[in-house]
């Protein structure tokens, strides 16, 4: 295991306003590692959903405030595919008329990391000594799997969780139908996509459904809640953050 003192986390709005108790996840997993956590409260939005709706320009003077914000930290660890990827693939395309703060953006992008992938990636460590007992599946998550390329890495964490029972999701890798925006303006696929997604969830026959954004989480925990349907909806480092007793 790779021996690193310290991190910043970015910590989402999702997280923020919606599961603050994932963030607090993320920081016990961490420091139950040996890493500290700095939490810059200045931080505001990443600039993803302007960036994704068109307006340029206003997304970027977020991502220059993000440079600025989080310029000294060595690595910066986020509990969503989504926004990691904002900054990472994203970030830098903003700033292509603008050589320095390019540069920045670039830097912070080649220390910026998802959760699971830091923990996998960059500290080399799958178990970090949580436990669940149940039957657990996994949704992955659009924009870790198809922008970070972040595949299996979450179930690596998964898997090694003492008590649990993974049970494989038919086309876990299939869009749930959120996609920020994209759930407004097309509610019709959106469901569509929904309603094939919690069919194999059903199928599995897992009581626990696991995801590594909170966008997702909140689309199909609203549609579980709504149909009656008693499965458990968790982020990966909820899951993780469950503590083996000595």
């Amino acid at each position: 295991m790779a021996h690193i003192s310290r991190v910043s986390l970015l910590v989402t709005c999702l997280v923020d306003q919606f599961f603050p108790e994932v963030g607090e996840s993320v920081v016990r997993v961490l420091q139950r590692l040996g890493i500290q956590v700095d939490f810059p409260q200045a931080q505001t939005c990443c600039g993803q959903p302007m960036f994704n709706a068109g307006f340029h320009q206003e997304a970027g003077r977020l991502a220059r405030r993000l440079l600025d914000i989080f310029d000294g930290s060595e690595y910066l660890v986020a509990p969503s595919g989504s926004c990691g990827s904002m900054v990472k693939i994203f970030g830098p395309g903003l700033f292509r008329d603008e050589p320095e703060l390019h540069r920045r953006a670039q830097e912070l992008a080649g220390r910026t990391y998802e959760f699971s992938q830091f923990l996998v990636d960059v500290v080399g460590v799958t178990d970090v000594g949580a436990t669940y007992s149940g039957k657990v599946t996994y949704h992955a998550s659009c924009h870790l799997l198809r922008e970070l390329g972040v595949r299996d890495a979450p179930l690596a964490l998964l898997k090694a969780v003492q008590g649990v029972e993974y049970v494989p999701m038919t086309q876990y890798d299939t869009c749930c139908g959120f996609g920020g925006s994209f759930a407004v303006k097309y509610p019709h696929i959106s469901t569509a996509l929904l309603d094939d997604k919690l069919r194999w969830l059903q199928e599995s026959g897992a009581d626990t459904l696991v995801a590594n954004d909170t966008g997702c989480l909140m689309h199909l925990q609203g549609a579980l809640h709504r149909r009656g349907l008693p499965v458990k909806v968790m982020h990966l480092a909820e899951l993780l953050a469950q503590e083996r007793k000595a």
